[in-house]
């Protein structure tokens, strides 16, 4: 088969048409089986909070040296790979570990696969670009703007990690704020009812993981800290940096000034509360006042042909009917 042929055989309308219907089959089984699959989220997240715990009870007693230290780092291929060509240190990005603890992501394990995926991507999207481009020369285009694409993709695969990180960051930050104001509402009430802010932050982090599984998690690892961590306020600057998020940095500098000039708990909190829930209510009225623009593009393209059809169809069939 010659590459004329594997060229009509990719760009055949049949062949097109197949392979969409059987790419939405497969997705259609994948999206009725895959619930049925599924481990129980908030129960892998808890583990790896119990695992942070650990290594924070190991840190305090002062037990681990260097050796035990990178053994957490991640292995296999792609370690192996980073740590060969030096890839952190040639593809350095200095906001990449702030990035991937926003985004939910400890350990030596997925920074490597970052810097893995961040080096050999260019090269898989660009050696696509030019097979697809070159190989099988279905665009019919000048040579420079061929280049160009492949050099496009190549660029594309390099940014591709980035843009996978910040928006897994976006989504888990999304899940912490729409469950932090109810999370604060029972802080306050277990904080009122005379429980300490370590007992608060284990029984809030239990109840609200059917609301948002990555703030339980968040709760129950500033708890570890709390517990483990030398300086209370560093527990909960690691808390505001993990979260990055104006509303949950204002509440843990309230902690951290109660908890330094000894000023009640329950007013702090209670303050905090009403104003997280008034910027979700206000969030809430700037999507709703961002809707009418949104819903133009698809009235124009959806509903006003439909509309044009039903309006001036009988008419275009009584002025048929009329010319016979």
């Amino acid at each position: 088969m010659g590459l004329q042929d594997i060229a009509s055989l990719v760009t055949d309308p049949g062949v097109l048409a197949s392979t969409f219907a059987a790419v939405a089959c497969f997705a259609t089984v994948m999206t009725l089986a895959l619930p049925a699959f599924q481990s129980d989220k908030l129960e892998t997240r808890l583990k790896s909070v119990t695992n942070r715990r650990e290594q924070l009870r190991r840190q305090s007693r002062a037990s681990l040296d260097q050796r035990g230290l990178k053994q957490n780092q991640g292995e296999g291929f792609m370690k192996d790979t980073v740590d060969k060509l030096d890839l952190q240190k040639l593809l350095e990005d200095p906001n990449v570990k702030d990035k991937m603890i926003q985004a939910g992501l400890r350990g030596g394990g997925p920074l490597a696969a970052f810097y893995f995926c961040r080096f050999a991507l260019p090269f898989v999207f660009g050696a696509l670009a030019f097979f697809y481009v070159f190989v099988l020369g279905i665009l019919e285009i000048a040579p420079q703007m061929k280049i160009a694409i492949c050099v496009f993709a190549a660029a594309a695969g390099f940014y591709a990690p980035n843009l996978y990180l910040s928006n897994l960051a976006t989504k888990r930050q999304q899940s912490i704020m729409r469950a932090f104001p109810d999370a604060l509402d029972m802080m306050l009430i277990c904080v009122e009812a005379g429980m300490s802010i370590e007992m608060a932050f284990d029984r809030v982090g239990s109840e609200i993981g059917a609301a948002s599984t990555e703030l339980a998690e968040e709760l129950k690892l500033t708890n570890a800290e709390l517990s483990y961590l030398s300086e209370r306020r560093t527990a909960y600057d690691n808390l505001a940096k993990r979260t990055n998020h104006p509303g949950v940095k204002a509440v843990c500098m309230a902690l951290a000034q109660a908890e330094k000039y000894g000023t009640p708990l329950g007013s702090s909190l209670r303050i905090m509360a009403k104003e997280n829930r008034d910027m979700r209510i206000a969030e809430a009225e700037k999507k709703a006042a961002a809707l009418p623009a949104k819903l133009t593009v698809p009235m124009i393209v959806f509903f006003l042909p439909v509309l044009f059809l039903v309006i001036l169809g009988p008419a275009y069939i009584k002025f048929t009917e009329m010319e016979k």
